[in-house]
């Protein structure tokens, strides 16, 4: 063991010298005896064996060396003898000790409540258990100056206990100071790696990378770019990224150790414990430049200094202050930077406030100090082995009813607490139609309940599921309930949805919009015109709706929605027609007439009457739309030669499309829906749509340097820091989708909205809006081939359709998109899937060297008798291949 630093009550455990010990010195006194940790206080020691024993040394006047002996040298806690103790901890003045039972020991200066016993004795000098925590098995223990916090195995839950001046025990702001140990239910959920403490603050570190902080923060040594203290946890943001594995405070400085070795340092500067070559304080982590380029492995704070070891050198790098020598540099004095401690073992490290202690270790017995843990994700192929193992018998349900679900918190403080609902949705229990009312539902209502604003409950991280359904972080479709409309009546569920004042206390699924599929929804829709037109000609109240709706349906007296229109006027007659209609008329089926033609719609009308107006409308000669030529995407344009009511027909047209089931080739970006259903945008709206633009601006946000100006050519009015630069991709955004198209915009918003407004609107998410639009692109080939319809001589036997199939399953998914874009004039497929897409392929007399013929409007395929496999494929390539669609190019 080595050892420097101050020697003024004996700390060091090197007999009775006082001077200052300026460079590491080899302590004798456990040479062969297996030393295993040291933990150091303010100004006394612990040395823990491998056989379990605790040895203490040092200042005595608190009663927390555990004994009534010199303190000059190390000497057995004889209390704890008949105890095998695994980890040891200090705080200023008192000192604590966990068997391998995972009962916790403590003894010292009491008067704070800092040793958890319900009482606040001034001195507690014989090693006490801390009964409250009995129930529980500990597995980590760590002291600030007058506070402590423990971990426990298996169910993670976090305990604190002590003095509160700070807020450093989590809990809120409520008492000074708990004289036993209380739960920390804020970070609940949390699988942490690691619990530590500085003087009056403490840190938890996730198994993923997050940091949460708490307590005082009048240096900034939270990170949080303030000085304010903190009462309850609060994620720190800045170091998510940063993939931290280790965590050490001083007295109010920090020090984050990354899985490649980086190290970033925060807090108070003032004696140069930062290491950044100044006495400045950082209220933001801060990487110590000088350490850049090593890897370092572990590091280690004392009250005012900091040490980082570089395996790869074997150096200890110290810095900070050096009043007693305890930089071990060989010097006395302050130094801002790291510099070399001078010893090139192989060592693990233990700080104190004024002392340092080394021990050395071998490189094959070095595992216990390893800060790496493996940062986890959920492996569902796991998950799923467990619940097949859990549910042979006897797999109780009534567990998961009664005791998991109910407990499901409303505020989880971080993204890793989410994953028990995606674990959840896993569950083959959950999807058995006979749980839905005792499981499924209720699952579905604890994600509802979940705090869209959870730094109520003490948190500034959480991350609500509906939040990120509704920004489409999550595939939303994965909570669908296929069955959903065999098990329950969807046009009553949404009528007592309908009539409900509060949403989420009504008991109807329609307040949980994400486990209905397209099918519920398209039904919902139905349902809403129905009602509507209802009120609207009756003039009927909420209250006889249901009367009204067991009378004779409206649109059995007036069911069409009937536009008369002539080819080469259809701009201005549909603008004409649909003036005259009111909100209520424009929800009903849509029957397309041509001037002068007999046809009569079937729905081949009506679809073609869309792939016209919107072939005009997207004439690039009217400026209407930008095209973005990365993603091939519409945006609004600023140089548009039209009336604004030609965006309000277009708005109209989507609403149709989505009330008459159809799809149309309008390329928006999802941005659009998200700004129809009122969810804000963000950069990565931008960088779909215009993809360079976004990922500049991720660069200027990722960019640390202090070079931006340079870097990005950029001039600013004032100096670009994080949060200027945040505030000017805050106002690019603010400009791209709102500022520079708000009239435009508007005039949309208001067709679309004409149709499809109302309450029926919320139960949407962007996406699947989207996807009521412009369909999907859950393709299903085979069950294409399996629904399409012959005529003439052709069958799904004939050779020339046997041929057809054969080249068409032999394309490359761009090629199969290319064709259903030639055929169906969109290479989506209806929300409802590929078996709402029926094609029909006819026969032709035409000879072999005539290319395939597609009748858009009716998704029929004229296609000659082809007589060879390999001409089948040239020819129906070419015509695949010329068809330009109705797209901006």
């Amino acid at each position: 063991m080595l050892c420097w630093g101050s020697t003024v009550e004996g700390q060091l455990g090197i007999g009775g010298a006082r001077d200052p010990v300026c460079e590491p010195r080899s302590c004798q006194a456990f040479n062969g005896r297996g030393l295993k940790e040291v933990a150091c206080g303010g100004r006394h020691s612990l040395f823990l064996l491998r056989d379990g024993r605790v040895y203490t040394c040092g200042s005595n006047r608190c009663g927390q060396l555990g004994h009534d002996k010199p303190g000059d040298s190390p000497e057995l806690v004889v209390a704890l003898d008949t105890q095998k103790i695994g980890v040891v901890s200090c705080g200023q003045a008192h000192s604590m000790a966990l068997n391998e039972q995972g009962q916790v020991f403590a003894w010292g200066a009491g008067g704070g409540g800092q040793l958890g016993l319900g009482t606040a004795e001034e001195t507690v000098p014989i090693p006490r258990l801390i009964k409250k925590l009995c129930e529980h098995r500990i597995s980590q223990i760590m002291c600030g100056n007058k506070h402590c916090i423990a971990l426990s195995k298996g169910e993670n839950e976090l305990f604190t206990w002590g003095q509160n001046s700070s807020g450093q025990l989590g809990l809120g702001m409520g008492e000074p100071s708990t004289l036993s140990p209380q739960p920390l239910k804020s970070l609940s959920g949390i699988p942490l790696a690691q619990i530590t403490a500085g003087g009056d603050h403490s840190f938890a570190l996730s198994l993923s990378g997050a940091v949460f902080g708490w307590g005082k923060n009048s240096a900034g040594q939270l990170g949080l770019n303030d000085k304010q203290d903190r009462s309850v946890p609060c994620h720190i943001k800045f170091l998510r990224s940063q993939k931290v594995v280790y965590i050490s405070c001083g007295d109010e400085h920090t020090a984050a150790l990354t899985k490649d070795g980086g190290l970033f340092t925060f807090g108070d500067g003032s004696r140069g414990q930062l290491g950044h070559d100044s006495t400045n304080s950082e209220p933001l982590p801060r990487q110590v430049q000088e350490l850049m380029g090593s890897e370092v492995s572990q590091i280690a704070c004392g009250r005012h200094h900091t040490l980082a070891f570089v395996p790869s050198s074997g150096l200890v790098y110290a810095f900070g202050c050096n009043t007693n020598g305890q930089l071990g540099t060989g010097t006395r004095g302050d130094i801002k930077s790291p510099l070399p401690v001078k010893s090139n073992w192989m060592i693990h490290d233990t700080c104190a406030s004024q002392a340092l202690l080394f021990f050395v270790c071998s490189p094959s017995d070095d595992s216990h100090f390893k800060t790496n843990p493996k940062v986890p994700g959920i492996d569902l192929n796991s998950v799923r082995l467990l619940f097949e193992t859990l549910s042979k018998p006897p797999f109780a349900t009534k567990s998961f009813e009664s005791l998991l679900i109910p407990q499901l918190p409303c505020s989880p403080p971080d993204v890793e607490a989410m994953r028990i609902y995606l674990i959840l949705s896993e569950c083959p229990a959950l999807h058995d139609s006979k749980n839905y009312i005792t499981l499924t539902i209720p699952l579905a209502m604890a994600i509802l309940r979940l705090d869209a604003n959870p730094s109520k409950q003490g948190c500034c991280a959480a991350v609500c599921v509906q939040v990120n359904l509704k920004a489409g972080h999550v595939e939303y479709n994965r909570f669908y309930i296929p069955d959903i409309t065999t098990l329950v009546d969807i046009q009553e569920d949404y009528l007592k949805w309908f009539l409900s004042k509060a949403e989420i206390s009504s008991v109807t699924l329609c307040a949980y919009p994400f486990i209905l599929n397209a099918q519920a929804k398209t039904t919902m829709l139905q349902t809403d015109a129905e009602l509507q037109m209802q009120m609207a000609v009756s003039g009927a109240n909420m209250h006889n709706v249901f009367m009204l709706l067991t009378l004779e349906p409206l649109l059995a007296r007036n069911p069409f929605l009937v536009l008369h229109v002539r080819r080469d006027h259809l701009v201005s007659d549909a603008l004409r027609e649909l003036t005259i209609y009111s909100d209520v008329d424009l929800k009903k089926p849509l029957k397309v007439i041509f001037d002068g033609e007999e046809a009569v719609d079937a729905g081949g009308v009506t679809k073609e009457f869309f792939l016209l107006l919107l072939k005009e409308l997207m004439d690039p000669v009217y400026g209407m739309f930008t095209q973005y030529t990365q993603s091939n995407l519409l945006w609004f344009s600023d140089k548009c030669f039209v009336e604004h009511n030609w965006f309000n027909l277009i708005g109209i047209i989507c609403g149709l499309a989505i009330y008459n089931s159809t799809v149309v080739d309008l390329h928006f970006p999802l941005v659009l829906y998200k700004k129809l259903l009122g969810v804000a945008p963000t950069l990565e709206d931008l960088k779909e749509l215009s993809p360079t633009e976004g990922r500049s601006l991720q660069q200027l946000l990722d960019h640390e340097e202090d070079d931006v100006e340079e870097t990005f050519c950029l001039n600013f009015a004032v100096s670009p820091h994080r949060a200027p630069l945040e505030e000017f991709v805050e106002a690019y955004l603010k400009y791209m989708f709102r500022d520079s198209v708000s009239e435009l915009y508007q005039a949309f918003s208001s067709g679309f909205l004409k149709v499809c407004g109302g309450k029926i609107l919320s139960l949407f998410q962007p996406s699947e809006l989207m996807a009521m639009v412009v369909g999907n692109n859950n393709y299903n080939w085979e069950e294409m081939e399996k629904n399409a319809v012959y005529k003439g001589e052709y069958s799904a036997t004939h050779p020339t359709v046997r041929m057809f199939w054969e080249v068409f399953h032999e394309f490359p998914l761009e090629k199969k998109k290319r064709f259903l874009l030639f055929l169906t004039g969109s290479d989506r497929i209806p929300i409802h899937g590929m078996e709402s897409l029926r094609i029909s392929i006819q026969s032709t007399s035409a000879e072999e060297h005539y290319l395939p013929v597609a009748h858009t409007c009716y998704n029929l395929l004229d296609m000659p008798r082809y007589q060879t496999k390999e001409t089948l494929h040239r020819r129906l390539t070419q015509a695949v291949e010329q068809y330009e669609g109705f797209s901006l190019v």
